[in-house]
């Protein structure tokens, strides 16, 4: 079992120390200590986002220009046939 256990150990802390020099390893390591830091702002990615908020937002004022048309028709129809009942 102790043989089995110092292979294991050998080979598994060879395996780290050459994944901790490799490319791949400075890679995960330098996302690790960079993980609470500010992410990058791309200004192209971030005017991006403004048009698409502007244009989801011109989107949002015609639905509600339409809901209101459509409301507006909806209730016309009923007052007329209320206006003959009486």
């Amino acid at each position: 079992m102790e043989g089995i256990l110092a292979i294991t150990l050998i080979f598994g802390g060879g395996t780290a120390f050459l994944l901790s020099i490799s490319p791949i390893g400075k890679a995960i390591a330098e996302r690790i200590r960079s993980h609470g830091a500010q992410p990058m702002h791309d200004p192209e990615l971030l005017a991006e986002v403004d048009s698409l908020r502007r244009d989801v937002l011109e989107l949002q004022e015609r639905v509600d220009f339409a809901e209101r048309l459509l409301s507006q028709t909806q209730e016309r129809p009923q007052v007329a046939k209320g206006g003959l009942q009486s």
